[in-house]
């Protein structure tokens, strides 16, 4: 096993993701975790995630310095450089040439950690401290392009640092370092998250077994796979409910109700549209479009929750990265969703919750869905946000703009189907941007929406590229968007990165 010490980055349950992936486990632990506690007997490494602190800072995620003592090979990134610097009597110093995103790495010294052939790659950079003397015994063994310790290493003690995100796709040989380091660690690659069936299916067991629950199910992979796993235990005792918000895809509740019928899962359906389009109107705040939808979500839920006699539990499909980015669970990480799932609904109504997958990523989720034999288009369903449409319309929520935007996302993910391209993006929609636009169509002026589509690909979500298009493909697709969907004269293609962009606009 490898530990992961969490000092606050939102990338550290990439950084777990990706060992996990290369089939060693990895685990999770707070800056606060005493040394003695970090050592286990399965213990093979530990690495010191990033963080947006200076080791100045009051309150500044420090560890034991024991951490660093514990005879396993460490690896320290980004503020795991400076904060390993900083223990060991090296000099941390914040610049005024701060460095963000794209930078050019150059090798000054053979290292295993380095092992690839370039002397000189492209990294993901994400600071304004650095590392100005590294302590006794330690090595420079890379600079960036500013003339900045890149990477360091005291091949003595086994304790290497870069300056650098390799836990993310933009940094050249990310995975060959991570990999590396594991290779140092001599960690046995024995992880495998299929094999965690039979262990969840226990768990479940324990939890529900002989009782009566209920829980979300919105036809995305998470809630599917976890309501088929549950009801697999639970049978006709646990009650799936799919809520209607009026907010969802052309056809979506019919299609989530074909692709779930050959489970046998007691569904309840229920068509909450009129509500929560009432509540949402004129209303343009993002973040109070999304705490309505979000409120009046769980008010409908309980209605329907409270009218299943003696229901005890609730099933959520919370996956490990909604639990970073819900609560600092590890007592540091920046807080940046705001809402999740059904919010206090446990507390209010004395429900307790089970959550399968709280402790695995999505792609881990996906292999258990085939395992069940879930659907194709289930198992590898695009992202759909919680709130719906409702985010994806700049300003207010009509049902006038809610009908453009249904038939523009239709066309557009039917071409992306019909094109073969669907499963090679991560995600994509369609969504309205705000105002209108002047046009020309049959020799009359128009002045109608605008329509933005959004393509992206990315393995673990925390950040994505645009989907580079054939020219021909995206042509065609905003064609037929303008010819077919009444109301709209132009379409835009969105190519921002995340970060700094989001994937969603709201």
């Amino acid at each position: 096993m490898i530990k992961i010490i969490d000092c606050g980055s939102q990338l550290t349950q990439n950084i777990a993701r990706r060992v996990r992936e290369m089939g060693v486990y990895a685990e999770i632990t707070s800056f606060k975790t005493p040394a003695s506690e970090v050592r286990t007997r399965d213990l093979e490494g530990i690495i010191i995630s990033g963080g947006q602190f200076s080791v100045y800072d009051p309150g500044a995620p420090i560890y034991e310095r024991e951490v660093l003592e514990l005879g396993v090979p460490v690896l320290g990134i980004c503020y795991g450089q400076q904060s390993i610097a900083h223990l060991l009597g090296g000099k941390v110093v914040s610049t005024p040439n701060r460095e963000y995103g794209r930078t050019k790495v150059f090798r000054k010294k053979s290292s295993n950690l380095l092992g690839f052939q370039e002397d000189s790659f492209n990294v993901w950079m994400s600071h304004g401290d650095i590392v100005e003397r590294v302590p006794e015994g330690f090595e420079v063994i890379a600079r960036s392009e500013n003339g900045h310790i890149a990477a360091m290493q005291n091949i003595s003690r086994r304790i290497y640092a870069v300056q650098f995100h390799p836990e993310v796709d933009h940094t050249n040989h990310g995975r060959e370092i991570l990999a590396a380091f594991l290779n140092i660690c001599n960690a046995k690659r024995n992880w495998d998250p299929a094999m965690q069936y039979e262990k969840i299916v226990e768990q479940i067991k324990a939890q529900v077994e002989g009782k009566v629950g209920v829980g979300g199910i919105s036809g995305g992979v998470d809630s599917s796979v976890a309501s088929v796993l549950v009801g697999r235990v639970a049978g006709k005792d646990y009650h799936p409910i799919f809520v209607d918000n009026g907010l969802l895809r052309l056809n979506e509740a019919e299609q989530v109700k074909n692709s779930l019928e050959p489970f046998g899962l007691n569904v309840r359906y229920v068509d909450a549209e009129k509500r929560f389009l009432e509540k949402l109107k004129g209303i343009t705040d993002p973040d109070q479009k999304r705490k309505i939808i979000g409120h009046e979500f769980i008010a409908v839920f309980e209605e329907q929750a409270r009218g299943i006699e003696n229901a005890s539990y609730l099933v959520q499909g919370t996956l490990y990265p909604d639990v970073i980015e819900s609560v600092p669970v590890y007592g540091s990480s920046s807080k940046i969703k705001r809402h999740h799932n059904v919010g206090g609904l446990p507390e209010k109504m004395g429900l307790g919750v089970v959550e399968p997958f709280r402790q695995l990523f999505k792609d881990e989720v996906r292999k258990i869905g085939e395992r069940l034999r879930l659907p194709k288009e289930v198992v590898w369903r695009h992202p759909f946000p919680g709130p719906g449409l409702g985010i994806r319309i700049i300003g207010d929520v009509t049902e006038r703009k809610l009908d453009i935007v249904r038939k523009a996302d239709a066309i557009f993910i039917e071409e992306l189907k019909k094109r073969d391209l669907y499963y090679e993006i991560s995600q994509a929609f369609a969504g309205l941007l705000g105002g209108n636009a002047v046009g020309v169509m049959g020799d009359e002026g128009t002045y109608q929406a605008i329509v933005g589509l959004r393509a992206v690909v990315t393995n673990d979500f925390m950040t994505a590229d645009w989907y580079h298009f054939n020219p021909e493909d995206l042509t065609a697709i905003s064609n037929r968007i303008v010819n077919e969907v009444k109301g709209v004269n132009r379409t835009f293609y969105d190519t921002s990165q995340k970060p700094p962009a989001t994937i969603e606009w709201e």
